[in-house]
């Protein structure tokens, strides 16, 4: 398919007001906060049941896996079927999932292995609700607003990653893990009620668009294409895979690092103040709306925040690991949002869901190797070189970062920093990524 054509099958009804995406944004951001409540609250358990790194390294590969190898067929429904009707039905379903596990909380037979199979069932439905509501933003949003929409996108994780830390601990204590689990399923109505309100529109498809859509191996397929025929964009996925690689391969070991040292309520602090930095960061991309040139601007918002990285990984104090997570935190948003408007600019709506489905599946092609190697690593490797009188513990490395238990994550902290920032200057000098703006026409119209 040529540019031109991309162009001309963009549907004709441009939205002009962001009135339904508020209201939908305002029923997940809802839910989002109930699911945050149970994913601290379950954090917390898992660790006091094992006291290893490894369970939460796993509990989030497979919340995770699943969901990318299902990505290109999701993606691809999300432009066969209405995307509405996929949203509630992801929602419902991880709402039952839910209860699943309060079922078994009231039981008294809570596992692992239970955790493992219903994160698992969750990234499934996961799956299905991502490309189905990233293809439904440019329908709900006009063109010159998709920068302040995505900012609200990130704000909510932002918030729920702010509120949910200090909600929980209180909640633990006055209604305990059962409670925190039947609000969270209480929270699920309001997504849910808030799509059943709420019209969105489907892009128009031309004809070929149409014939294409009756073989789901063909549909596959074009989003790789699609990404592979532009090698700006194509150029810029194999960097966010490389950056997620080395995120998830430390930032699941946030938890052990802390609670190897401090307190849970320490833990709360600081995952307060990551949730802080992520919502001043999506305020201001909110607000802001993001630069004329987004490309330039994304590659130095992610330096600046793998710099707070190498903060968090320095030394083994609350104030340097918050203060760092706190800088990551704030810059992401900008980052991500930036991104997010390019593609949502570059890609037609009426193949959004194909494409952007082979797009996650490609930034995040990676993680999976990180949540695998991390927690071994961890454990075996890295905490025992930098363990009191391990073979680091008398080096300059040893003495820079300090020792004991969590300096062995430090130091996966600081290598993975100082690769990140490596892998971005290199990018940059990319004319090919760093030039995709120019190159490729905007295939989505103005209100």
């Amino acid at each position: 398919m040529t540019e031109t054509t991309l162009v001309e099958n963009v549907s004709e009804a441009a939205p002009r007001r962001m009135r339904s995406f508020m209201v939908i944004w305002l029923g997940q951001l809802i839910s989002m906060l109930g699911s945050g409540l149970t994913r601290f609250a379950l954090g917390v358990w898992i660790f006091a049941e094992t006291g290893q790194a490894t369970p939460f390294a796993i509990t989030v590969l497979l919340g995770n896996l699943p969901g990318l190898l299902l990505m290109p067929i999701a993606g691809s429904l999300a432009d066969r079927w209405n995307r509405r009707r996929i949203m509630i039905f992801a929602d419902t379903s991880s709402a039952l999932l839910t209860l699943m596990i309060a079922f078994f909380l009231f039981q008294g037979d809570l596992l692992i292995w239970h955790i493992y199979i219903l994160v698992t069932l969750g990234s499934v439905f996961s799956a299905f609700q991502e490309p189905a509501y990233s293809a439904s933003i440019v329908m709900l949003v006009p063109k010159e607003k998709l920068g302040n929409a995505n900012g609200m996108l990130q704000m909510g994780q932002a918030l729920t990653s702010v509120i949910t830390p200090l909600l929980a601990g209180a909640l633990f204590v006055s209604i305990g893990l059962n409670g925190i689990i039947l609000v969270d399923f209480v929270t699920f109505f309001f997504a849910v009620g808030a799509l059943l309100i709420i019209h969105i529109p489907q892009p128009a498809q031309s004809k070929s668009e149409e014939h294409k859509k009756s073989n789901l191996w063909n549909d596959i397929g074009f989003g790789w294409n699609y990404l592979r025929q532009r090698p700006g964009l194509f150029g810029l996925l194999l960097y966010y895979a490389m950056v997620n690689f080395l995120l998830n391969w430390t930032g699941v070991l946030i938890v052990p690092m802390v609670l190897t040292r401090f307190s849970a309520s320490i833990l709360g602090v600081i995952q307060t103040a990551l949730g802080v930095g992520m919502l001043a960061g999506s305020i201001v991309m909110s607000s802001w709306g993001g630069p004329k040139r987004r490309i330039p601007a994304v590659i130095g918002f992610i330096i600046l925040a793998w710099i707070g990285y190498l903060v968090a990984g320095l030394r083994p104090h609350p104030l340097f690991i918050g203060t760092g997570l706190f800088l990551l935190m704030f810059f992401i948003p900008l980052a991500a949002g930036n991104s997010q408007v390019v593609f949502q600019s570059k890609v037609a709506p009426e193949v959004q869901g194909r494409v952007f489905s082979i797009r996650s599946m490609l930034a995040q092609s990676m993680m999976p190797l990180a949540f695998v190697t991390a927690g071994p690593l961890a454990d075996y490797v890295f905490e025992p070189l930098m363990k009191d009188g391990g073979v680091l513990a008398d080096s300059f490395i040893g003495q820079l970062l300090d020792t004991g238990p969590g300096r062995g994550i430090g130091l996966m902290f600081v290598i993975a920093g100082l690769l990140a920032l490596v892998v971005s200057a290199l990018v940059y000098a990319n004319p090919r990524i760093r030039n995709v703006e120019d190159e490729l026409p905007d295939a989505v119209k103005s209100a």
